[in-house]
């Protein structure tokens, strides 16, 4: 990787593009069922790592971590909420509904906030508060206008926001994290794969060559921007990577919006203002801290 000083915005960057515009890729793969397509994706990123590893020469890792339960048994958990996180995914763009998919991932970051005082009893701030007011009012808002809850949203918001915490405190690697989630998943993926394909009626054997080079490139797209964001976010502050971030759902509404012409009207964009008013409150109160914890110039 170059040590170049825009090496990390562009990793970081590169990474939330690609994700953004993954609604594009699933219009090409859209007559597959969405269970059959989290196991193409998994099965063939479990291929694209090894692979990678084995380029590598990455393994010693491997023995050493599967002679610890404690470290299986946390990748297991991540790797179940990843799955879970695509299905979730898949379901919401095959339906129409990228625009509230887009929504899950604006409030991710207010998700982290919680988990913080949830889970590692972090205490907000004044701004913090405010931030979570308004995106609980944006949230009620949007539900009393729809008449349901937005699960969607929440669900990818509440996954994902799980996912990033346990592999915040797991010791291994981005690759060999990957690689690990999918190695775990491979006894339920593979044979599901197999019997969808031998038995049920699969793309593999009903689709033409054209699907079926899509669903190989889901290995690489999956695979290639959890890694181009592990090497942004080693080289970024995190205030920096978290602005980056709205890149992806950035992309993902306007995709809704202007490409598949999902409905946004006033009343709808109302709930979203609050959101991301929400969220300017909690990139401000993070830039404020970055510079205070900053070193005096000498």
């Amino acid at each position: 990787m170059p040590p170049t000083p825009t090496a990390g915005p562009l990793y970081a960057a590169s990474a939330f593009v690609i994700w953004g515009l993954f609604p594009l890729y699933f219009q090409f793969v859209r007559h597959v069922p969405p269970l059959e397509l989290v196991l193409h994706r998994s099965a063939y990123s479990l291929c694209f790592v090894l692979m990678l590893l084995a380029w590598r020469g990455q393994w010693a890792w491997l023995g050493e971590t599967f002679r610890q339960p404690r470290r299986v048994a946390l990748f297991a958990l991540t790797a179940s909420l990843v799955a879970a996180n695509w299905l979730i995914y898949v379901l919401a763009v095959q339906s129409g509904q990228v625009v509230e998919a887009s929504l899950g991932y604006f409030i991710n970051p207010l998700f982290n906030v919680l988990l913080g005082v949830l889970v590692l009893r972090e205490r907000l701030r004044p701004l913090q508060w405010l931030a979570v007011a308004l995106a609980a009012a944006g949230v009620l808002w949007l539900t009393w206008q729809a008449g349901r809850l937005p699960w969607i949203a929440l669900t990818l918001a509440l996954s994902f926001s799980l996912y990033g915490l346990l592999r915040k405190t797991a010791e291994l690697g981005p690759l060999e994290g990957l690689a690990l989630e999918n190695i775990l998943l491979a006894p339920i993926v593979l044979p599901a794969l197999l019997w969808v394909t031998l038995v049920g009626g699969g793309a593999l054997t009903q689709g033409d060559p054209a699907l079926i080079a899509w669903l190989l490139l889901a290995g690489p797209l999956t695979a290639l921007p959890l890694l181009f964001f592990a090497a942004g976010a080693r080289r970024l502050k995190m205030v920096t990577l978290g602005m980056i971030q709205y890149i992806s759902p950035s992309l993902q509404l306007v995709l809704g919006i202007w490409v598949f012409h999902e409905a946004f009207d006033a009343r709808r964009l109302g709930g979203f203002m609050l959101i991301w008013s929400a969220l300017a409150l909690v990139s401000a109160d993070a830039w404020r801290s970055s510079l205070r914890q900053a070193p005096p110039a000498v």
